[in-house]
């Protein structure tokens, strides 16, 4: 498909990709209405990772059906529907897909271990896999792919992060890795007439994050657990609770929408009032954390998303961030 033509020439990345779009996915099938969970019949990955165990608990509210997709079956999923497959093995998902028969594909499956999937070759093979289980399913006829992004992906010297004007710089091989698996996923779907949302998910927090990442990690400390250690305390960063998270990926999946989304509460807050909440909650002293505060190099002073083109979907956060915070104490086992 030829994505840019000369007619195009001088408009943005963003803009060329929305007009051929338009031209070339627009008669989209059976996409001319929100899709309600009756009419949905949702193919998941990732259901046992961190963000993944929300998304089933959304589906699983929202009456809408679930076939997982992965190696292992996660706990408390009775309700759902299982298909065993390694992501990373498989040769092809033709047989997966066509065993699913699912009319809406949402991937969240990648490498995530703390510390380690920044510049992971992982992150390689997961574009592949990506790019051929997208593949797989609209051939067979899928009509919605969803698809979780990440803030990684923009160029965090610009702090405010919006879909449709921030430039895309990732850092790291990951960001680009994710970065490359949007646009294949897009084109891919585009060649098939199929629309196809990315979900950038921005710092998420919740029950079953790794204790490493920051705010498991700042409660530890909070609760004698662990040694204090060093923050970027005026940093400002966006912080969402996982349940809001999976909420939006619902959203996606209810609308016949194509594009990049940020998944984000699009209110910056300092690592400082972060630590000094917890602290506040856990009756606490906050200076045991904040003494100890130095700038960090290379690390951006704003990283916040913009978030309102996911709320035109009618999606909002539902917990505020004390809320949440309040929330990931009671998730985090003492």
């Amino acid at each position: 498909m030829q994505r840019i033509r000369a007619s195009t020439a001088g408009l943005s990345e963003y803009a060329c990709e929305a007009l051929c779009w338009h031209r070339v996915a627009a008669p989209a099938r059976n996409l001319g209405r929100e899709q309600g969970g009756d009419a949905m019949k949702v193919l998941l990955t990732g259901a046992s990772g961190f963000l993944g165990r929300h998304v089933l608990k959304q589906l699983r509210r929202q009456g809408i059906e679930t076939i997982m997709l992965g190696r292992q079956r996660p706990a408390d999923s009775a309700f759902a529907h299982f298909i065993a497959a390694d992501l990373l093995a498989a040769p092809d998902f033709a047989a997966q897909v066509k065993q699913a028969h699912a009319s809406h594909l949402l991937h969240l499956a990648w490498y995530a271990e703390h510390g380690k999937y920044w510049n992971s070759p992982l992150n390689l093979r997961w574009v592949d896999a990506t790019t051929q289980l997208i593949a797989a399913f609209c051939a067979a006829g899928g009509q919605q792919v969803v698809v979780a992004g990440s803030c990684a992906e923009y160029d965090w010297s610009h702090g405010d992060c919006r879909e449709d004007s921030t430039p895309l710089n990732p850092a790291t091989l990951y960001g680009t890795s994710k970065d490359a698996t949007r646009r294949l996923a897009m084109a891919v779907c585009a060649q098939h007439q199929v629309s196809c949302a990315w979900g950038r998910v921005f710092l998420a927090h919740g029950a079953g994050e790794s204790r490493e990442r920051l705010i498991p990690a700042l409660i530890d400390v909070f609760r004698s657990r662990r040694a204090p250690f060093v923050i970027n305390a005026g940093a400002a960063r966006d912080f969402l609770h996982a349940s809001d998270v999976a909420a939006g990926f619902v959203a996606l999946l209810r609308h016949p929408v194509h594009g990049a989304y940020n998944i984000s509460s699009g209110q910056p807050v300092s690592l400082a009032e972060v630590a000094s909440e917890l602290a506040r909650r856990l009756n606490a002293d906050p200076q045991m954390i904040l003494r100890l505060a130095a700038e960090r190099p290379g690390e951006p002073r704003l990283l916040v998303g913009e978030n309102s083109k996911l709320k035109n979907l009618g999606w909002s956060p539902m917990l505020s961030l004390s809320q949440g915070l309040e929330q990931s104490i009671g998730e985090l086992a003492p």
